[in-house]
């Protein structure tokens, strides 16, 4: 089945399985925790202006349980010491969150295995299985030795053209397919449609090395610059980023890790659009589920 990619494409496509998805805070409203079997979370880098209590209530209005939790001296200090860490913990599950990840947690200025292992035991403290990061060519053997002593996996973030590391999905499998099974992606569908992948291809060819996702929605891609497409960034369905081919493929190979969006514009008012992008993701699931 095909169903477009932008926002009247779904409304027409999805029809009453769609809007009855899509409309939180109404006495019909159904909201699937993981529509289609698809975990659809929140990168807190989202809210990356606000402070942990109020990350908090703006995940419960979304009425999504998994999230990544972004390292920010607001959200979860790198500073802080086992006691706060804990506490930070205590305050996600207690507002019913589920912590799949950190991250992205900047790795580049490690050398030594003493400076990975600090960052190791932060995130030990946090309790989390997972960290989406970015490591470099250089320490990626002494991490991949920690993923093995901590038992945390590691999912490592393409960031785009502007990545000397890790600038496409490719990049990163070159890398961790030879590496612990605990050790690879977290595919960045804006930053991977920006280097000219195809992101629907680069899913399939990660396969299980496909830990994580981030998705955002873009108005065009790299063929107008580099630099305007990565500031074309909109609502996730107002856009052409293929959610709708994203989905099926993720689904073909059951998937099992989260679609974490990570909305990036609108820093000071970012809720208007989540709730957008977040109606538009679960219209599209509702729709392929009923086809």
């Amino acid at each position: 089945m095909h169903i477009r990619t932008t926002r009247r494409g779904f409304l027409g496509a999805t029809g009453i399985a769609g809007i009855a998805a899509v409309a939180p805070g109404t006495a019909s409203a159904v909201i699937e925790p993981a529509p289609w079997g698809i975990k659809l979370g929140m990168a807190t880098y989202t809210f990356r202006n606000f402070d942990r209590a109020q990350v908090i209530e703006y995940v419960k209005e979304v009425q999504t349980p998994w999230i990544s939790v972004k390292d920010t001296d607001k959200q979860l200090s790198h500073k802080a010491t086992p006691a706060e860490i804990a506490a930070a913990r205590k305050q996600f599950d207690d507002g019913g969150l589920k912590v799949m990840s950190v991250g992205n947690v900047d790795m580049t200025k490690a050398k030594t295995i003493d400076d990975l292992r600090v960052i190791f035991e932060w995130a030990k403290a946090f309790g989390t299985p997972m960290m989406v990061c970015a490591p470099t060519y250089d320490n990626i053997k002494l991490v991949e030795a920690l993923v093995k002593q901590y038992n945390i996996r590691i999912a490592i973030h393409n960031h785009g053209p502007e990545d000397g590391h890790f600038p496409t999905p490719k990049s990163v499998l070159d890398v961790v397919r030879n590496l612990d099974p605990r050790c690879g992606l977290c595919l960045d569908a804006g930053h991977t449609a920006r280097t000219g992948a195809d992101v629907v291809q680069s899913i399939a060819d990660a396969g299980p090395r496909l830990l994580d996702m981030h998705v955002k929605d873009l108005a065009f891609f790299q063929d107008r610059g580099d630099k305007k497409a990565k500031d074309s960034q909109c609502d996730v369905g107002d856009g052409i980023i293929p959610f709708p081919q994203m989905f099926q493929q993720l689904k073909k190979m059951n998937y099992q890790g989260c679609v974490d969006l990570e909305y990036e514009i609108h820093g000071d008012n970012p809720m208007p659009g989540v709730q957008r992008s977040f109606s538009y993701m679960r219209g599209v699931l509702a729709g392929l589920a009923a086809a």
